[in-house]
């Protein structure tokens, strides 16, 4: 049973998909593995700390022949899988709705591809998620940019001198990302509130010692979809959260948002007019740059400024934390691949009518496969 592990080749993207530990514990359940020379390099691994473990170094080309298992980060072009075998499959974050076209292309290539974003959130896929690693990382990342960005202090400090006013920090949008944001800025001593559309995430803001901002004008909101995910709010909803939104935001220093839906492009939080109403030196982060953004003007991987406010577009912020994101994310595939590990076949097996298979498996036997692709 030989696992791949990939260099990746997306640009800025630092991380590597196995760590030497997680190197170590797949080789103690009887697998062999060959690691692309200076995968880790950007990680902060070096090629002889896998080596040290067990994995043997080549290039590419070695690396992928008579791989039944491929891991990657990101879902590496189609080209750069030569020599693939049919059959084998292909672990990683591959985008499904945002690389449509690639997806068909691993299926002309005869291989599984295993969408690790796609999986299911249920209680014993909970290690196995990627999305949820990542972004706990992202939340912390946002408040330490935005602080970077923000000319002046996040806590209250009593001085000599006089006073200095603590910062007001909104997070919006409360899910792994908002709750780490919320924790990390209150560690850094500002004062914050946030949002969500989801009721049940009132308590948890305050449980981390943060104001609530909620609609309570409008009766029957829940806002939670499947698998606990964020949906669409009618459009009497987002009227009232533009307003709410609109008189909250003017009081400002942070704004942070991180609102997602899964297949879709990310809902429009904040308009240029409520950006127009906020102090001059303030900073807005928005985490969901990537996917259209949560505010008018964002750009992924730039810093804008509009009316005095700085716009912070993220790009991949796990990746400028690539040790720690990595070892992350190693774990997850660690914990995806031995939970289905078969003793007698030496190797993980997915069972057809598994929710985590149907969940993320894209392709099969020269087809695409999975449900909510075929369904866009």
């Amino acid at each position: 049973m030989k696992i791949a592990v990939l260099k990746e080749l997306a640009d800025g993207e630092k991380r590597v998909s196995a760590s030497p530990e997680t190197v170590k514990k797949f080789i103690a359940l009887g697998a062999s593995l060959a690691v692309e020379k200076g995968a880790g390099v950007s990680a902060s691994v070096a090629d002889k700390d896998y080596q040290d473990m067990g994995a043997t170094i080549g290039i590419r080309q070695a690396v992928l022949k008579d791989a039944d298992i491929v891991l990657a980060v990101q879902g590496p072009e189609p080209e750069s899988l030569k020599g693939i075998k049919k059959g084998a499959w292909l672990v990683a974050s591959l985008n499904p709705f945002g690389e449509r076209k690639r997806v068909d292309a691993y299926a002309k290539l005869g291989i599984d591809a295993l969408a690790m974003e796609f999986m299911p959130r249920i209680t014993r896929a909970q290690s196995m998620d990627i999305l949820s690693s990542q972004s706990n990382l992202s939340g912390y990342k946002s408040v330490l940019e935005a602080a970077a960005h923000y000319g002046r202090v996040f806590p209250m400090m009593m001085t000599a001198a006089g006073t200095v006013s603590a910062a007001r920090c909104f997070i919006m949008g409360v899910g792994v990302a908002g709750l780490q944001a919320i924790a990390t800025a209150r560690r850094l001593g500002a004062q914050v509130s946030a949002t969500d559309v989801r009721a049940a995430t009132k308590e948890q803001i305050k449980s981390l010692g943060a104001k609530p901002i909620f609609v309570e004008s409008v009766e029957g909101i829940e806002g939670e979809g499947t698998g606990g995910y964020a949906t669409e709010m009618s459009e009497k909803y987002q009227k009232a959260q533009a307003e709410l939104v609109s008189a909250h935001i003017a009081k400002q220093d942070i704004v942070i948002t991180t609102a997602l839906i899964p297949g879709r492009p990310a809902p429009r939080l904040i308009s240029d007019a409520q950006i127009a109403t906020m102090r001059t030196g303030s900073v807005i982060v928005d985490l969901a740059a990537e996917q259209g953004g949560n505010v008018e003007g964002a750009v992924a991987g730039k810093v804008v400024e509009k009316h005095g406010v700085k716009i912070i577009g993220a790009n991949n912020m796990p990746s400028s934390m690539a040790a720690d994101s990595s070892a992350l994310f190693s774990r997850n595939l660690y914990n995806f691949l031995s939970a289905y590990w078969d003793e007698e076949a030496k190797r993980p097996v997915l069972p057809d009518d598994d929710e985590v298979t149907i969940g993320i498996r894209l392709t099969k036997d020269g087809k695409v496969v999975n449900e909510r692709l075929l369904a866009k």
